[in-house]
């Protein structure tokens, strides 16, 4: 776990845990709002993420509540020649945002991905999040691709 202090704001960062499923399950719903989740299946899931040695999840607090949510897998890749970071997903509570805690998740994603040996974070984000768009190219990020899905 981390504190950081910016501009009087006290954010705790902290490695989330299987018990903290009931405060990000909220999160989850408001990111991907037009998808229904099963509880059940989200949390079999979430345990899965938080328990894997290749995977990192991270929890923002302030004042208690949960403010954000991060989470990413490591995986090798032939076009970086080793190990990257793929970001699967960064949350801020609507009440919180604007406030540095996404910054603050980004930060420790990158710490965690430059610990591993990762040679780059990788993110995809919904054409429509313009906000979002913003807010990762002011963190460095950069355009890079197309993504697309195939529903099985």
């Amino acid at each position: 776990n981390s504190r950081i202090i910016s501009e009087g704001v006290v954010i705790e960062i902290k490695v989330a845990q299987k018990s903290d499923f009931a405060v990000v399950f909220p999160l989850i719903k408001s990111l991907w709002h037009y998808r229904c989740f099963n509880e059940t299946e989200t949390r079999a899931v979430f345990d899965g993420i938080v328990s894997d040695k290749n995977a990192f999840a991270f929890i923002a607090l302030k004042d208690g509540n949960c403010a954000g949510f991060c989470h990413g897998t490591f995986f090798k890749t032939l076009w970086m020649c080793g190990e990257t970071c793929y970001l699967s997903g960064l949350i801020v509570h609507e009440a919180y945002r604007r406030q540095g805690i996404g910054t603050f998740l980004l930060e420790k994603a990158k710490a965690e991905s430059q610990r591993r040996g990762a040679k780059a974070i990788i993110l995809e984000s919904a054409i429509s999040r313009k906000i979002a768009h913003a807010f990762y190219e002011a963190q460095g990020f950069e355009k890079s691709c197309f993504g697309f899905e195939f529903p099985l």
